[in-house]
């Protein structure tokens, strides 16, 4: 009989070339780079969150920042971009879920496989704490779905034209969704 020793996040730490990785169901999961699209997209959110910091508590975080959370089935989370009310912790990984996620969608985030995942991550950043997850999907419609913890199965959702928003979250802060593309 063999036993699987579980991921810690000190095996995160030491991935080679800092990777993107999160630690779901005891195994480190790697995350791939993302294209032109998700990479401006990602960027664009966490530039107009930057410019609202001080105007409310917490901060944002780009790409590949590591949260520690403490689930039974989950012990990290690495978001496209992230706003994060807790205190800073120097070098390592911030403590606890960020207040808002965002996930971009890449080319692999698409069909019911995908969808099941994308679904069971909310619910894993809801039950770490985090009150507002948005799914940002370039291709479709409905471009930014905004999922809450207080109904986590009925999103708001955004379309070219709107303004967006991550309330509760982030207070008084919204961006525009054609932002994502220019």
């Amino acid at each position: 009989m063999s036993t699987k020793v579980r991921a810690t996040i000190e095996d995160l730490y030491a991935l080679p070339d800092n990777a993107k990785a999160e630690i779901v169901d005891g195994e480190i999961v790697l995350m791939s780079p993302t294209g032109d699209m998700p990479g401006r997209a990602g960027g664009s959110i966490y530039v107009s969150l930057r410019q609202h910091q001080g105007k409310t508590p917490g901060r944002a975080y780009p790409d590949n920042v590591g949260f520690r959370v403490d689930l039974p089935n989950r012990q990290s989370f690495s978001p496209d971009v992230a706003w994060y009310i807790g205190p800073p912790t120097g070098m390592k990984f911030l403590e606890g879920a960020p207040i808002f996620s965002v996930e971009v969608r890449s080319d692999s985030d698409y069909g019911p496989l995908a969808e099941q995942l994308m679904a069971a991550k909310r619910m894993d950043y809801f039950a770490a704490g985090t009150q507002v997850v948005w799914d940002v999907d370039l291709l479709g419609p409905e471009i930014i779905k905004c999922y809450d913890a207080n109904n986590p199965n009925t999103p708001r959702v955004f379309r070219r034209g709107d303004i967006a928003d991550a309330e509760p979250a982030v207070p008084s802060w919204t961006m525009s969704v054609d932002e994502l593309f220019s």
